[in-house]
């Protein structure tokens, strides 16, 4: 038996840091969706666990027990074989969540290989605070650590862009760097009848990170400036702890052309086009 899973990437519209636990986990508001570009796992029954990573991305990927991927399989107990291979499309510590992602795909397409159900929350929220988002991609509010995750609303049609300038922002370094922890909490997101109401609304929001990170590695400054240059853009932005960066446009069409641009403006940077991706249901 074969199965094959989606690990599309996360973005992060917004993302409020609102205060930090006595353990020093930081209380986070987002809304999170996510893009149609992504990894692939294809899993496989065996006898033995096993991954193997290709694709443009491969490079310097983990394949022992480092990769959240196996740590995933591990919850589900030992004893269990799999053969699964990690088609790597998303850069490393980018800040759109692609270890996370895959983690959550290998536990959807491992819970359907083996016929169990999925680890509890707690365990799933044990990998990462992005794991549990990454469950059922759609659009999502998620506050807490990552574990209070609520429907998000209804997405307008639109184009995304995505790009990262190949510098890798450790996030812990991003944290520090913020300078306050108790920032206000995002509002109830309304709803939007097209992508620039919708881009509109999330410029009265913001990436609580994205100063500190652009401290950090100031491309960032530059990636978003290029991405708003571009015709078309709705509103330019860092996702996550960064370094990826994000464009809303009102078409397919329009990202497809201003992915294009950046590319070649910049032909060392990581560019991608997208739709907002949601996971159908399984069928019964």
């Amino acid at each position: 038996m074969t199965v094959e899973a989606f690990a599309p990437a996360k973005i992060n519209l917004t993302l409020h840091v609102t205060g930090q636990r006595a353990d020093g986990y930081h209380l986070l508001d987002s809304l999170v969706v996510f893009a149609d570009c992504g990894d692939r796992l294809t899993l496989a029954s065996a006898d033995d666990l096993t991954l193997r990573v290709t694709g443009p991305r491969a490079e310097g990927v983990p394949t022992d027990g480092r990769n959240l991927v196996l740590k995933a399989a591990a919850l589900f107990g030992p004893g269990r074989g799999a053969a699964i291979a990690l088609d790597k499309h998303l850069p490393a510590a980018a800040g759109i969540g692609g270890g996370s992602s895959d983690a959550a795909a290998a536990l959807r397409g491992l819970a359907q290989l083996w016929g169990l159900a999925l680890p509890d929350a707690r365990a799933v929220l044990s990998l990462g605070a992005d794991v549990p988002v990454c469950l059922a991609p759609r659009p999502l509010r998620m506050r807490g650590v990552g574990e209070d995750i609520t429907e998000g609303p209804r997405l307008p049609a639109m184009g995304l862009v995505l790009v990262n300038p190949g510098v890798e922002v450790p996030t812990p370094a991003v944290f520090k760097a913020l300078d306050r922890k108790d920032n206000p909490a995002m509002p109830h997101p309304p709803g939007w009848a097209s992508a620039a109401t919708m881009a509109h609304w999330l410029g009265t929001q913001r990436n609580d990170l994205e100063a500190p990170a652009m401290a950090l590695a100031p491309v960032i400054g530059t990636v978003i400036g290029a991405i708003a240059a571009t015709q078309g853009c709705l509103l330019a932005r860092m996702s996550g702890s960064g370094a990826t960066c994000f464009g809303i446009y009102e078409s397919r069409t329009e990202a497809e052309a201003a992915a294009t641009a950046l590319s070649v403006a910049n032909p060392g940077w990581w560019v991608a086009a997208a739709e907002p991706f949601t996971l159908k249901p399984a069928r019964a």
